[in-house]
């Protein structure tokens, strides 16, 4: 017995605890809540209003914006780029330190704003509560302000109108309710007004309405039961408020990356100046402007704003191709994702009911085309049953299609749309057969009889009754069965056969039949059903899978991700889908009340071996999320319901659907489909891999290229050479390339079969072992073309401008050429493709050489940065170079694919 029992219906105390209000029968709640059909009176209204609070849900507290816009600067990269901006202004690079810091700013107001934006998705789900809502009080039918509805208020619902609250159902006429944004359930509920069991599931609540649902057909009357934060809808949002939003991979090898270079930077700053004063003599302000220029030198600091350009064009070219990205970093996570879980209904499926299969006495016709549009044939022996089958589907049939652009829709139920698409593709025109069997009554659907009929007038002026429903249902109310021949036996060995052959692929069952009534009746009872009645076949609906869904499945498991489909549908149905998609040979099924006996470490294997999990409610998609990403997954999720919220904002890409979604899930989503369709979020990962790869790139051009300079100088202070360039060269290097070169790399389209490799690890650093021998690498080929070109200046009698001009040069040089070899990171840069580059790189590579021959050759430049005209002969000395490095790159890279090192990061 349930415990939701009151000491006084009039008591501002009543309280309906979260409970099993499906189990109880009319008379309990009635009785539980101090309500019946006359409804509340206004006194037990206002104080239930009073104890119980309005009917909404309750605003979470939120930080203050000043204190919100700060936090964006509490993050170690962050530092970390202040520090770099400090010490250019300290050198009086002042451009350095102004781009630094705008840097740090504009990074700060797009966290701030986005940040405000996640925070919406709590409001989008309060804003789902109707408006307004029907009740009777005092016996008397009002209209009142939903947020003023108590438990205990009757409240009276019909077709099109939101359900305002938690109701048990106390009166259901034909009543059907959209919950697909509770349950994922493509075809509206049926309601009824007998109890279920206490652990029925959401979905099987057959005597519930719930709030922010809609009534797609019928009319109602419930008993609201839970209010406010106490409903199903509340309780998801609550749940929401639970999720700790995940810092994306990105992010965190980012502040990993930074922490370690600023260590670095700071230890490797303090020991060279102690070294340099006390050990090589050196003025201590020349040592701290050498150190100084030194560690902005090492620090990368133009990396953090090339990375979000890169996110930035991903985000652009993702929007291409219908991702629509609310969240700069989620770009290069979809791009690391291994596990996509993807909601069924309208993502894998079309969300359009179709006839897949007729069976008749006769046979069996299988029927192709997908959705609502009359593009298909009949394949089947020829049958005067069947076509007396689609007329029976046809005129037992309040649905119409409407035709837009050459586009379908159904308005009416989803299974009556698909019967009169069906008819069309037998090439009957349904409104001519309409008026020529015209209507005159009919039975409507109602679970409790679970058939509809209806009596029309043939065109002989004859009654005819037509019937559909349960197939079961049907067949046991009909005498015997319509064959080619006449009428047959009821074969129930063929019947039960046929029925479980199209359950067994995933398809909804009707069956239909047929028989006469009497001469001139104008009305339908239900004794006129008794008897007489003759059984047509079945017919077998099923959503069908996106023809698109099933190449990008494909593809996705050539890349080495795993899709499972979370649904609210039933086991054999989904599982069926499954198979068509290519997500499994044989698909392992497990439902929400399994997952329920599990632990989270029991959870972790069953959801990685798991293709399909069915009538999942918000807290299975949550665990089933977090099992993944416990073992290390990069995990996306899609939805587009109210129950898919939490789950969309605990995974690390959340993927709304942007035409079929609440706004709730698009605002607890990084990722909005504007097409629904889950060949684009293929496409997004596609570019969150090609992003990925051109971060790896830019990281892979710039340390290098620092790491050439600070070994330059640091061995010339330990060996106590002359330093082959000054601190403002330093810098000038540091500067120029940061405004040319290193923001190419960010336009670099995708390298060919980015699609056919496994996803990298969610703990893989954001330097990788192939990147830290590249660093490592071409860092002392860097040293070596420095030392190369200074001596052999210094050797031929130059003077130390005159050599210290050509290291600058020849870092510029080795700088573009490195450049063309880093753009093709898996395959050679020697080819026409690679040695053209592309316009951004040809546009920077040109300013780049005006740059430094500006540098060298410009009187001003000269008495500013201390350089000095170089000769044409050493001119050509510094472009072979050039051509040398490139050269031994190549190899290097061919020797690595050869011998398969570092095979799982190339």
């Amino acid at each position: 017995m349930n415990k939701n029992v009151v000491s006084s219906p009039e008591s501002p105390e009543t309280t309906a605890v979260h409970g099993a209000w499906h189990a109880l029968s009319r008379e309990e709640v009635f009785g539980s809540l101090g309500s019946g059909e006359k409804g509340l009176t206004s006194l037990s209204v206002r104080e239930r209003l009073a104890a119980h609070g309005e009917n909404r849900l309750p605003e979470p507290p939120r930080p203050h914006p000043l204190m919100r816009f700060l936090s964006q600067f509490n993050n170690m990269l962050i530092y970390f780029l202040m520090a770099a901006a400090v010490a250019s202004a300290v050198l009086g690079h002042m451009v350095d330190a102004a781009v630094i810091l705008g840097v740090v700013v504009v990074n700060a107001i797009v966290g701030f704003v986005q940040e405000g934006k996640a925070e919406k998705a709590l409001d989008a789900i309060r804003d789902m509560i109707s408006p307004h809502a029907t009740v009777v009080r005092d016996g008397e039918r009002q209209m009142i302000d939903a947020r003023h509805i108590v438990p205990g208020d009757l409240v009276l619902v019909e077709a099109g109108d939101k359900v305002p609250a938690d109701l048990r159902l106390v009166r259901a006429s034909s009543l059907l309710a959209n919950e697909a944004i509770l349950t994922g359930e493509s075809v509206p509920a049926e309601k009824h007004l007998a109890p279920v069991a206490e652990a029925a599931a959401i979905a099987d609540r057959t005597c519930m309405l719930f709030s922010g649902t809609i009534v797609a057909a019928g009319q109602g009357g419930g008993i609201a039961v839970e209010t406010g934060s106490r409903t199903e809808i509340g309780r998801i949002s609550a749940l929401i408020g639970t999720v700790q939003q995940l810092t994306t991979p990105l992010l965190v090898q980012i502040d990993r990356f930074g922490r370690m270079i600023t260590w670095f930077a700071m230890s490797l700053a303090a020991a060279l100046f102690v070294f340099a004063y006390a050990v090589r003599g050196y003025d201590w302000v020349d040592a701290l402007m050498v150190v100084v220029a030194l560690s902005v030198g090492v620090v990368p600091e133009g990396l953090p704003a090339v990375i979000t350009i890169t996110l930035a064009i991903g985000v652009r070219r993702m929007a291409a191709r219908n991702a629509v990205v609310r969240r700069l970093p989620a770009v290069e996570t979809l791009g690391s994702t291994s596990v996509i879980c993807s909601d069924k209904t309208g993502t894998l499926t079309k969300n359009e009911m179709t006839v897949a299969r007729v069976v008749t006495a006769s046979g069996e016709t299988l029927v192709s085309g997908a959705g609502y549009e009359p593009e298909g044939v009949l394949t089947g022996p020829e049958d005067a049953v069947r076509d007396r089958l689609l007329l029976a589907g046809l005129l037992c049939n309040d649905a119409h299609l409407k035709e837009e652009g050459g586009h379908y829709t159904v308005l009416g139920d989803p299974m009556e749309g698909a019967l009169v698409t069906l008819v069309l593709k037998a090439g009957f025109v349904p409104e001519d057969e309409r008026r020529a069997w015209p209507r005159i009554d009919d039975i409507p659907f109602d679970a409790a009889h679970r058939f509809m009929a209806t009596l029309n007038s043939a065109p002989s002026g004859e009654r005819v009754i037509f019937m559909k429903g349960a197939p079961e249902r049907v067949l046991a109310m009909c005498d015997s069965v319509m064959g080619a021949e006449g009428d047959v036996a009821v074969d129930p060995v063929y019947w039960d056969e046929a029925i479980a052959a199209a359950a067994s692929h995933g398809e909804r069952v009707l069956g239909f039949a047929m028989g006469r009534a009497p001469v001139g009746a104008d009305s339908l009872g239900h004794h006129m059903l008794e008897s007489g009645l003759v059984f047509l076949g079945i017919a077998g609906f099923i959503d069908p899978p996106r023809p698109e869904a099933m190449q990008a499945v494909a593809e996705c498991r050539s890349a080495g991700i795993s899709v499972k489909m979370i649904t609210g549908d039933h086991g054999a149905t989904a599982a069926a889908i499954a198979r068509q998609l290519g997500l499994a040979d044989d698909p392992v099924v497990v439902t929400g009340a399994e997952i329920d006996g599990l632990s989270d470490e029991e959870l972790k294997p069953v959801a990685l071996q798991t293709s399909v999990f069915a009538r999942t409610s918000p807290e299975h998609k949550l665990r089933i999320v977090r099992a993944l990403q416990a073992d290390g997954h990069v995990v996306a999720m899609t939805g587009d319901g109210v129950n898919d919220a939490p789950s969309l904002k605990q995974a690390d890409v959340g993927i709304a659907m942007g035409r079929k979604g609440t706004e709730a899930a698009k605002e607890a989503a990084e990722t909005v489909l504007m097409d629904d369709n889950f060949a684009s979020i293929v496409a997004a990962v596609h570019e969150g891999r090609t992003v990925y790869d051109n971060i790896r790139k830019v990281i892979g051009w710039t340390l290098p290229t620092n790491g050439g300079e600070l070994l330059a100088v640091v061995l010339a202070i330990l060996l106590g050479f002359a330093l082959p360039m000054t601190p403002v060269q330093i810098l000038w290097v540091n500067l120029i390339m940061t405004v040319t070169l290193g923001l190419v790399l960010a336009f670099e389209p995708p390298e060919p079969g980015v699609m056919q490799r496994r996803p990298r690890r969610r703990d893989a650093p954001l330097v990788t072992p192939f990147l830290l021998w590249r660093i490592i690498f071409v860092s002392f080929l860097f040293m070596s073309g420095v030392f190369g070109v200074f001596f052999h200046a210094l050797g031929n009698g130059e003077s130390i401008e005159v050599a210290r001009t050509q290291v600058v040069n020849v870092l510029a040089v080795m700088e573009i050429f490195y450049l063309f070899n880093v753009r093709y990171l898996h395959t050679t840069s020697i080819s026409f493709r690679g040695l053209l580059g592309t316009p951004a790189v040809l546009l920077a590579v040109g300013g780049l050489t005006v740059a430094q021959f500006g540098y060298t050759y410009l009187p001003f430049m000269n008495a500013l940065f201390g350089s000095a005209p170089v000769s044409l002969g050493d001119g050509l000395v510094i472009v072979g170079v050039g051509v040398l490095l490139l050269a031994i790159l190549e190899a290097e890279k061919w020797i690595v694919r050869r011998f398969g090192w570092f095979a799982d990061e190339i």
